[in-house]
């Protein structure tokens, strides 16, 4: 159930939107602007009591599928059906980008794709939905045929994860508790229950890592990585998020300069 803070949140958008729309038949002079309460119950296919509740702040109950049909009826662009989706504590059964999960935001495909360091993209699952060429040649294993790399897939069950990463058990750990923040964000997302379910089975790691409950949040700092070809390269991880999805993340590592009495 929604708090009062955020009913009357709700209730204030969506007047104000109801208001801004210009009727489709304009007739006469008009008392109100925009749309009647019941000329958007009519759009909807709702209740014009529902909406006048809703206006109001009152405590309504309105499944997601019900939500939609009131952001289309509205004419919403893509940022005001966001906000309101998250006022009213649903995600948005249309989100186009559900269509295609693995696209990256293009804000975070041009900065992978200009940025020198290794670099690269996250989505709710933790597949990686862009990586620059430093970032390939950098996570060895991880692109072989791998059409969908997923981070996690790749540090539980792959032999050059734990080759690569010389601190893997503590990496791994940490990681783990890092994609459980983000976890509860995507629950209604079936592509992460997904994710979660193939590895309880497949990484006894992952299985003692997920029942420990850890959750703490993406931070930087130094990276150490053990390539094969490179041998030891140290960097600092800076982790951002995309404004426009909040379940997208852009992972970049900046080469660190190794001081005099560094080990």
């Amino acid at each position: 159930m929604l708090d009062e803070d955020h009913r009357k949140l709700l209730g204030a958008f969506v007047r104000a939107r109801r208001e801004a729309i210009v009727p489709d038949t304009p007739g006469r002079r008009r008392r109100t602007p925009g749309l009647r309460r019941e000329e958007l119950a009519a759009r909807a296919g709702i209740g014009a009591t529902w909406v006048a509740w809703i206006e109001q702040g009152r405590a309504v109950r309105a499944s997601a599928e019900t939500m939609g049909r009131l952001a289309d009826s509205l004419d919403l662009t893509q940022a005001e059906r966001t906000y309101l989706f998250s006022l009213a504590g649903h995600r948005d059964p249309a989100d186009p980008f559900a269509q295609a999960p693995g696209a990256a935001p293009p804000a975070i495909t041009a900065l992978v794709s200009r940025l020198d360091w290794p670099a690269y993209g996250l989505d709710a699952a933790w597949t990686v939905c862009c990586a620059n060429a430093p970032a390939r040649r950098l996570f060895v294993g991880l692109f072989d045929g791998e059409a969908q790399p997923n981070l996690l897939r790749y540090v539980f069950t792959s032999p050059e994860a734990r080759r690569l990463l010389p601190d893997w058990a503590e990496r791994a750990r940490r990681l783990l508790a890092e994609f459980r923040r983000d976890y509860g964000r995507g629950l209604s997302d079936p592509r992460v229950a997904g994710v979660v379910d193939w590895l309880l089975e497949n990484s006894e790691h992952f299985r003692n890592g997920w029942e420990e409950q850890a959750v703490i949040s993406r931070e930087g700092g130094v990276r150490v990585f053990q390539h094969p070809d490179e041998g030891e390269l140290r960097f600092i991880q800076h982790t951002l998020g995309d404004v426009t999805r909040g379940d997208f993340r852009l992972v970049a590592l900046e080469p660190a300069v190794k001081s005099a009495g560094s080990p």
